[in-house]
């Protein structure tokens, strides 16, 4: 309760003191504009600069790996796997 109270006491002076220091405030204001510009400015250029310097120094990595197989490999490895999947059935029924 008394940080609510404590806040409108703040609100109410703050919009008084602006009310009375309106030229001041505008000049504080227009002070501020070019320094907020500048540094918001540096901050643009500093991250661009760090992009830009990732962008050129960076390897070229293999975004994926696809096996480059021809169709006939791919029956022909259907075909091995089938003869292997009957040979394990026929020891499977050997050793029963």
């Amino acid at each position: 309760m008394t940080a609510l109270i404590g806040g409108l006491v703040a609100v109410a002076l703050g919009l008084i003191g602006l009310g009375l220091w309106w030229r001041d405030f505008l000049s504080l204001l227009a002070g501020a504009i070019p320094l907020v510009l500048l540094l918001g400015g540096g901050l643009a250029v500093y991250l661009g600069f760090e992009e830009a310097k990732d962008k050129f120094m960076k390897k070229e990595e293999p975004t994926s790996f696809e096996p480059k197989v021809s169709e006939a490999e791919v029956e022909k490895y259907k075909a091995e796997v089938e003869t292997l999947k009957s040979e394990i059935e026929d020891l499977k029924k050997k050793k029963k």
